[in-house]
C-alpha cells in the first residue's frame, strides 16, 4: 500500500480567486435518443415506434441529481480511475491522503457506520476493502466482467452485477463470459457468494435493514436472504412470456422486503410479487406504465400510465383496495412524474415526446397546470429544500426548437421558482456529468464534459456563477456539513479543489499523490 500525504498546515495557502461567467447544465447518464436537430420521434405508419404501441420509445430518468460524494463524518472518499487510487479527504482539516486499490476503481461506496470504504475495481474484477481511519486496504475477488456495484443499507454486503445498460462495459479476460452472474460480498467476513439470477439483469433492492436483497431481470425476481449462512437465490417468475418477455423497467419494495411492485414497459398491469410466498399477482393500473414512484412519506405509491394519460395512486399498506384515477391533459404526453420532498406537488413531464411542455400537480387540488419550457426535457430534480425544480435539456430541439433559438443544437438547464413557476434558463457548451447540492440544499454545482469549470447555482436567487479551473473535472461532491465543493480532475499526479460559495475563493492542490505541491 502507497500512501501520499498532504500537511494540513498548507492547505490555507492555496487560496485563488475565480473569474465568473455565464453558462450552465446538467444531464444524466443516458445519452439522448435523437441526434442534435432532429425532430420528436413519430410513429410508423401502423401507429408505432418500433415495439412500442403508443409510438414514443420509453421515458428516460436521470439519476443526475441522485449523485452523491461517498462521506463519513470524517473523510471523503473520490476514486481515481485512472490511476487506480482512492483519494481520502479529511473534514474540516482538508487534509489529503491517497491509497492504491485494484484497476479501475469506478465505484466507491461507505458505509453507515462509517468505518469502511469500498471500491468496485472493474478491471481487476475485485473489490478493496478499505479501512477509513487507518486506509488498511483488503481485496476480494469477484466474478468477471461485472460492472456495477451495490451496497446494502446496513453496509454488510456488496452485489456486483452486469447491467447491460450502463456506461460501463465491463471487462472480459476472453472466452465465455455470463452476463446474468453475480458476486455477492460480505464486507465483514470477507466471503464471496457467486450466483445466477435471472437474465439481463436490470437493478438491485434491499429491505431497509437489508435483510433482503432483490435482484430484477427482465422475466424474473431473484430473492436473497442476507441472513443465511450461505445466501442463495429464490427465482420468482414475474412473466408468462419467457420468449419474448415484457422489459421490467421498475421495482419498489415496501420497508420490510415483503412486497415487490414490479412495472413494465407496454404492459396493463403492474406485477404484484409476494416475496415470501414466491407469488406474482396483476395488479391493475392504465395503459402503458412509464413510471412508478413511491411518495416521500412513505405511504402511496404514484404511476403514470402514459397510453391512458390517467395517474394512479394506490395505498402502499392495501394497493388493491385502494385506488384513484386522475386524468392528464390529453394534448400532450407525459410520462414521468416527480414529487416534492413536502409532497405538496408533483411535476409531470416526458423524455420521449420532444415537446417543450411539463406540467404542475397539486396534490391537495388535484390541479394539472401545463407550462412551457425552452426545449424538450431530458431530466429533472427538485432542490433538496423543495422550492426550486432544476430541469436539464439535451442538445436535440425537438419538434419546436427552431434554429432561430438560442438554446439550437446545445444543451441547456432551466431553474423554476416552485412558488411562482417563475423560471430562468441557461446555454450550455457541453452535457453535464455530474451533479452536488450543498447540506442546507441552498446552492447547487455541477460540471460538464470536457470543460475546465465548476458551476454554481443559487436555488434562491437563481443565479449562476462560473468558477474556472485548472483541468477538466472528473468528480463533483460535497464536503459533510460545509458548504465547500471539492472537484476531482485530471492530473496524472493527482488534482482536487475546493470551492468555497461564501468567499468565492477556490483552492487547489495538485500532485499530492506524490507529495504537496500548491498552485495559486
Amino acid at each position: 500500500m502507497k500512501l501520499g500525504l498532504l500537511p494540513i498546515g498548507l492547505i490555507p495557502l492555496l487560496v485563488g480567486c475565480s473569474e465568473m461567467a455565464v453558462s450552465k447544465t446538467m444531464s444524466g447518464d443516458d445519452e439522448s435518443t435523437m441526434d442534435a436537430g432532429a425532430e420528436a420521434p413519430t410513429a410508423t405508419e401502423d401507429g408505432e415506434y418500433g415495439d412500442y404501441e403508443d409510438g414514443y420509445e420509453p421515458e428516460v430518468e436521470d439519476d443526475l441529481l441522485a449523485l452523491m460524494p461517498a462521506t463519513t463524518p470524517e473523510y471523503v472518499f473520490v476514486a481515481n480511475p485512472d490511476r487506480n487510487t482512492v483519494t481520502r479527504i479529511s473534514v474540516p482539516g482538508l487534509a489529503v491522503i491517497t491509497t492504491e486499490v485494484g484497476d479501475n476503481p469506478i465505484s466507491v461506496s461507505v458505509t453507515p457506520d462509517h468505518s469502511t470504504a469500498v471500491t468496485y475495481n472493474m478491471n481487476s474484477n475485485d473489490v478493496s476493502i478499505i479501512d477509513a481511519a487507518t486506509l488498511e486496504v483488503q481485496t476480494v475477488a469477484v466474478r468477471d466482467g461485472r460492472n456495477e456495484m451495490v451496497m446494502s443499507p446496513d453496509g454488510a454486503w456488496v452485489i456486483c452485477y452486469f447491467n447491460q445498460h450502463s456506461d460501463e462495459t465491463g471487462s472480459s479476460t476472453g472466452g465465455a463470459q455470463s452476463f446474468n452472474d453475480i458476486s455477492l460480498v460480505n464486507l465483514e467476513t470477507l466471503e464471496h457468494f457467486p450466483m445466477v439470477v435471472g437474465p439481463n439483469p436490470r437493478g438491485i433492492h434491499f429491505s431497509v435493514d437489508g435483510a433482503i436483497a432483490v435482484v430484477v431481470s427482465d422475466s424474473y425476481l431473484s430473492r436473497i436472504d442476507l441472513t443465511a449462512s450461505e445466501p442463495e437465490p429464490e427465482h420468482i417468475q414475474i412473466t408468462d412470456d419467457l420468449i419474448d418477455p415484457p422489459t421490467a423497467e421498475e421495482v419498489v419494495l415496501d420497508p420490510m422486503g415483503v412486497t415487490a411492485i414490479v412495472r413494465q414497459f407496454g404492459a396493463t398491469d403492474l406485477v404484484h410479487v409476494d416475496l415470501d410466498l414466491l407469488e406474482r399477482t396483476p395488479l391493475a393500473v392504465g395503459d402503458n406504465p412509464t413510471d412508478l414512484d413511491i411518495t416521500p412519506d412513505g405511504t402511496e405509491l404514484v404511476v403514470v400510465a402514459r397510453g391512458s394519460s390517467e395517474l394512479w395512486v394506490y395505498d402502499l399498506a392495501d394497493p388493491f383496495d385502494t385506488q384513484s384515477v386522475l386524468d392528464l391533459p390529453e394534448e400532450t404526453l407525459f410520462g414521468s412524474v416527480l414529487l416534492s420532498p413536502d409532497n405538496e406537488r408533483g411535476l409531470l413531464y416526458s423524455t420521449a415526446s420532444g415537446e417543450s411542455l411539463y406540467a404542475s400537480w397539486d396534490r391537495n387540488s388535484g390541479d394539472v397546470v401545463l407550462r412551457d419550457l425552452v426545449k424538450p426535457v431530458k431530466g429533472m430534480g427538485i432542490s433538496p429544500t423543495g422550492g426550486t425544480a432544476i430541469i436539464s435539456h439535451g442538445a436535440s430541439n425537438g419538434a419546436d426548437v427552431d434554429s432561430s433559438s438560442p438554446y439550437y443544437n446545445r444543451p441547456a438547464l432551466s431553474l423554476v421558482d416552485l412558488s411562482t413557476f417563475f423560471g430562468s434558463s441557461l446555454a450550455l457548451p457541453a452535457e453535464p456529468t455530474q451533479f452536488a447540492n450543498t447540506p442546507d440544499g441552498e446552492t447547487g454545482f455541477f460540471v460538464m464534459e470536457g470543460q475546465p469549470f465548476l458551476e454554481v447555482l443559487d436555488f434562491k436567487t437563481l443565479i449562476h456563477d462560473e468558477i474556472e479551473l485548472k483541468s477538466n473535472p472528473v468528480h463533483l461532491g460535497t464536503l459533510l456539513d460545509t458548504d465547500t465543493a471539492f472537484i476531482s480532475q485530471e492530473h496524472h499526479l493527482g488534482r482536487i479543489s475546493f470551492f468555497h460559495p461564501e468567499d468565492s475563493d477556490l483552492q487547489t492542490i495538485t500532485g499530492f499523490e506524490l507529495n504537496a505541491n500548491i498552485e495559486q
